[in-house]
């Protein structure tokens, strides 16, 4: 007999009892049903204090960079930047000048060959300018002088043939009249006047004066400027530094140019030296036989190159590259005397020097073993030698405001500023968001017991406007942001992959740090959304390292530089921060009294 069945009767039924009761309770409610609710969830915002502190950078690395700088500039709010060039220069192959080595030359059992005597006859400096051929709409017309770049059927002259007409008729689609005979294009179609194959570009990366006159000064560099560096055991490249200048402490030999100069910036073109005899209707020398893009062309002592070079072929000196940098160190180029602001940056890569001579040539008219025939005519040829090897700019500051030394010395006593100062040669600022410098984090920590969802953090640096009263004054049009410990960027440049095909140093748009302008076109203020970056600082526990703020040109391809700072640290300093000698005057902060005329941060947040 089972005694229990009784009891498990009995236990079924009161579950089942239970069970009712239970689903007819009213204040039971179904998981979840409270998230869905509106009061459930908040939206707000919240403006974090922002402490921002000068820094200055006693000297930064200007070797191997893209570009070169020459000029003087009178930057509103700092003072005057002035720049200089010294490079290495180098030859590709063997030299060898005129037809034959001079060991072939001096070859003595071999009647066919001559002395070639080869004499130079000009040298030239050229270092192009950066320019801009852009043509979006393929019209002949690039966008900067297009009416309307977006349409090829544009009339920019406005004589009533369509730019793309025009080019196709070999027209000038920039002038009403191409052959200046006084009848408009739209009726005279005759292009036999116009030179439709010369070139027009945009002239990039010039500040200043473009019609300034200056003294341009080149001369040989007599210091060896040793691609290793000696104190790391010749291991390791050796660094120079925008503080080098070696024609200050005397390491300059013969002045090859001191020439009163002014800039030109049409195309060069260059005619046909003789006359091809075969064509009797057409006289060559009227032609054009090569044209070169705008750029610094000046000449240079042709007794210093035929003595340095062309009298040393077959010698040791130019018997290999490390011979010949030992022999011939490099030069030295200065700009002074200007008649007003004058700053380039230049396209140093393609910058050479053009060394033209003439040589004997044993013309054996087709009869090798015939002398009585034989000819000496008189031949040309150019030899090349380019900008490569170590080359870096030197890099001066004068007149500098007692303001900005005030600031960097509160900074270097970690006390926030009150004006920010940013230029391209060495002035820049560090930030620390939600706390002071060196302090522990109270702020943050408490903001981080909140739980929020950021959803949009913004950091908005403020123009003092009184140092720009005129739009019309050059001022940074981007900045940038990168770790002051390391020198990597915030997670925002890192994560933003946006991409603006039609304006240049506007990729990664949505990151930021644009220069805007107020209703009245005066320069306002920076912005950068840096969401990623203050969402791990809150939700993630990210270490709130201190940000760096500097100037940006163009942010394609971001390299470092070593730098010292005024606080004697060495530094990854960004190499798009020291390619331009522009600056920009913001307002800083303490951190201490938030308004909109200050450095601030602005948060977007979500919480339950």
């Amino acid at each position: 007999m089972n005694f229990l069945s009784p009891f498990k009767s009995i236990l079924a039924v009161l579950v089942i009892i239970s069970c009712f009761f239970l689903t007819c309770d009213k204040e039971y409610h179904s998981v979840g049903v409270d998230l869905l609710t509106e009061t459930s969830l908040k939206t707000s915002s919240f403006r974090a204090p922002v402490y921002s502190y000068q820094k200055k950078l006693n000297y930064f690395q200007t070797d191997g960079l893209p570009l070169g700088q020459l000029g003087r500039i009178q930057i509103p709010g700092f003072g005057v930047s002035k720049a200089s060039i010294t490079s290495q220069l180098m030859y590709s192959g063997l030299p060898v000048f005129g037809n034959y080595t001079q060991g072939a030359e001096d070859t003595i059992d071999n009647s066919t060959l001559i002395d070639e005597n080869e004499k130079v006859t000009a040298v030239y400096l050229d270092i192009p300018f950066f320019n801009n051929r852009d043509d979006a709409d393929q019209d002949g017309v690039i966008d900067s002088f297009d009416i309307d770049p977006q349409d090829p059927e544009s009339d920019s002259d406005g004589d009533g043939l369509s730019d793309l007409d025009e080019t196709k008729l070999n027209l000038n689609p920039l002038s009403d009249d191409s052959d200046d005979d006084g009848i408009l294009d739209g009726i005279d179609q005759d292009s036999s006047n116009y030179d439709y194959e010369n070139n027009i570009y945009e002239i990039d990366s010039i500040f200043g004066n473009r019609g300034a006159n200056f003294n341009l000064e080149v001369y040989e560099l007599t210091y060896f400027l040793s691609p290793l560096d000696p104190l790391q055991n010749f291991e390791r490249n050796k660094k120079y530094y925008s503080d080098t200048d070696f024609f200050e402490q005397g390491f300059v030999g013969a002045k090859l140019c001191d020439t009163l100069y002014s800039l030109n910036f049409e195309e060069l073109s260059f005619n046909f030296k003789e006359d091809d005899p075969e064509t009797e209707d057409t006289d060559e020398r009227n032609k054009i036989q090569s044209r070169l893009s705008p750029r610094i062309r000046v000449p240079l002592d042709i007794n210093f190159f035929q003595t340095k070079i062309l009298d040393n072929e077959g010698a040791d000196p130019l018997s290999s590259y490390d011979n010949f940098i030992r022999f011939f160190k490099g030069i030295v180029i200065r700009a002074n005397n200007f008649s007003d602001d004058l700053y380039m940056l230049l396209d140093i890569n393609n910058a050479n020097i053009q060394i033209e001579y003439d040589y004997n040539f044993n013309n054996l008219n087709g009869t090798l073993d015939n002398i009585s025939d034989d000819v000496v005519e008189i031949n040309s040829k150019t030899f090349t030698l380019n900008f490569n090897g170590v080359r870096f700019n030197t890099l001066k500051h004068e007149n500098i405001r007692s303001e900005i030394h005030k600031e960097v010395q509160f900074g270097q006593n970690n006390v926030a500023s009150k004006k920010t100062y940013l230029n391209g040669n060495g002035y820049f600022s560090t930030i620390k968001l939600f706390d002071k410098q060196n302090s522990q984090n109270e702020l943050l920590n408490e903001l981080r017991k909140n739980k929020w969802l950021v959803s949009e953090a913004n950091l908005f640096l403020y123009v003092d406007q009184d140092h720009y009263v005129s739009s019309d004054i050059d001022i940074i049009e981007r900045l940038y942001l990168f770790n002051y410990s390391n020198g990597s960027p915030v997670i925002d440049f890192t994560l933003d992959n946006s991409v603006n095909n039609n304006l240049k140093n506007r990729d990664k748009f949505i990151y930021g740090g644009f220069l805007e302008y107020d209703d009245l076109n005066r320069p306002y203020r920076y912005k950068f959304r840096i969401t990623n970056h203050v969402n791990r600082l809150i939700r993630k526990d990210s270490t709130n390292y201190t940000i760096a703020i500097a100037p940006a040109n163009g942010i394609s391809s971001i390299g470092y530089k070593r730098a010292q700072t005024s606080d004697l640290e060495f530094i990854n300093y960004p190499s798009i921060s020291i390619l331009s000698p522009l600056g920009v005057v913001l307002h800083g902060s303490d951190g201490e009294e938030i308004d909109s005329s200050k450095t601030e941060l602005e948060i977007f947040y979500t919480e339950y």
